[in-house]
């Protein structure tokens, strides 16, 4: 099965160096890995003691960020190697400080992760969330190097479930523990005969609430608010676009807006600008103008969404009109901040439970957004308590990383 496992990888590598000809994303996926052995070689010696962590993307990288900063305070004679799948992970990430060595992770060929696991020869490796890649874990399991899932979640229909599912099932044999995120997750394990489980939690929840203890003030944010009630659109497609500035030319309420698209091409920030009548500047050409004087901020820069969240009065997170849905609604949350989504959220559990207690909105047309948005604008009281919810719910549900801590020390003591 691993014989014929192989072959479809290496397959699929051929076909993907095809299309990253076409596409520009592929593209980075396909010659960004290029460099990653020489990397290894040049930047871990064979002397270094080193952990591994593996994220899919971004979002597993924040789930993982609270305990590879810990580890590298318990560790401190360990090299972080940090390795991507994605592009959308990596290209944000590859400059992150916490990380001694950032690169993508190579395609699960056998020869791949035996000459990966050779030159990063980690003491630990942290899996997080999700992707179960065979070769690389049938390696480490071979080396008996300590295997960890984090943060994991896991439902009926993953193939682990299915009855032609051996093969993978047979992957997880590598973990030596699972932290999971939920009892649900904990029982499917069980029913597999894993014992080794824990549920911990997600360490998102960690992640975003410790964000309020950092400095998130921002001159520039706090110039073009001007004092005003300011809605923050984050990660938003063109979906959630055409509704939303629909309201925001329409609108006669005393209303500022902060729009973060999830894509920052320069050809769709334009054409964005260019469908809103109402004054607007773009964060790129911001430099020498009195920002006070507009009405809509466009950002088409990365890495300061955190920070302009905190000085939101409502939020809207973008994806839910697409697929996989909705995008991070814990940064809003934990800040305090009500929250409007579109109606695909359902395979986010913090979404789901957030729109239950009724500190997020959920609309799915344009009568809807303004019904919602404008019902906030006009009612204090109501943003407060909603935004109170969300920001209770961060709290209630911190404490993973203390778990997974906690099984730590108590194998070193």
């Amino acid at each position: 099965m691993f014989f014929l496992y192989d072959l479809l990888v290496t397959f699929a590598g051929f076909c993907i160096k095809i299309l990253a000809i076409f596409n520009s994303k592929i593209h980075l996926f396909v010659h960004g890995r290029q460099p990653v052995f020489a990397t290894l070689q040049a930047k871990v010696g064979s002397q270094d003691k080193t952990i591994w962590f593996h994220a899919a993307s971004l979002g597993e990288y924040e789930q993982g960020l609270p305990l590879m900063e810990k580890m590298k305070l318990i560790y401190p004679n360990h090299k972080i190697i940090l390795t991507f799948f994605s592009p959308s992970g990596y290209e944000v990430r590859k400059n992150n400080t916490v990380a001694d060595v950032t690169v993508y992770l190579p395609l699960d060929t056998k020869s791949n992760a035996e000459k990966f696991i050779e030159l990063a020869h980690p003491e630990m490796v942290f899996f997080i969330k999700y992707e179960y890649w065979p070769n690389y874990l049938k390696v480490l399991k071979n080396k008996a190097i300590a295997t960890y899932l984090i943060s994991g979640v896991f439902r009926e229909n993953q193939l682990f479930f299915k009855w032609y599912g051996g093969f993978y099932r047979k992957a997880l044999d590598s973990f030596e523990h699972f932290f999971v995120q939920n009892s649900t997750s904990k029982d499917l394990l069980l029913q597999l005969g894993k014992s080794n489980v824990t549920v911990s939690g997600d360490t998102r929840f960690d992640r975003v609430a410790a964000i309020l203890e950092k400095d998130n003030h921002l001159d520039f944010i706090s110039e073009f608010k001007n004092n005003q009630l300011t809605i923050v659109v984050g990660s938003s497609w063109p979906k959630d676009e055409k509704i939303l500035v629909n309201y925001i030319n329409s609108t006669k309420h005393a209303v500022k807006f902060i729009i973060a698209p999830h894509n920052i091409k320069s050809d769709q920030i334009q054409e964005l600008q260019k469908s809103i009548i109402k004054k607007t500047v773009i964060f790129s050409k911001k430099e020498g103008k009195n920002l006070s004087e507009f009405d809509v901020f466009i950002i088409d820069t990365i890495g300061i969404l955190t920070k302009i969240y905190s000085e939101a009065a409502i939020a809207y997170v973008g994806g839910g009109f697409g697929n996989p849905g909705v995008h991070n609604l814990l940064e809003p949350a934990t800040f305090g901040v009500p929250i409007v989504l579109g109606p695909n959220y359902s395979h986010f559990s913090e979404a789901t439970a957030l729109v239950d207690m009724v500190g997020c909105d959920v609309i799915s047309n344009e009568k809807e957004l303004k019904e919602t948005f404008d019902n906030l604008i006009q009612n204090r009281d109501v943003r407060e308590e909603k935004g109170h919810i969300c920001n209770t719910f961060v709290k209630m549900n911190t404490g993973a990383l203390e778990t997974i801590l906690k099984y730590f020390s108590n194998r070193l003591s």
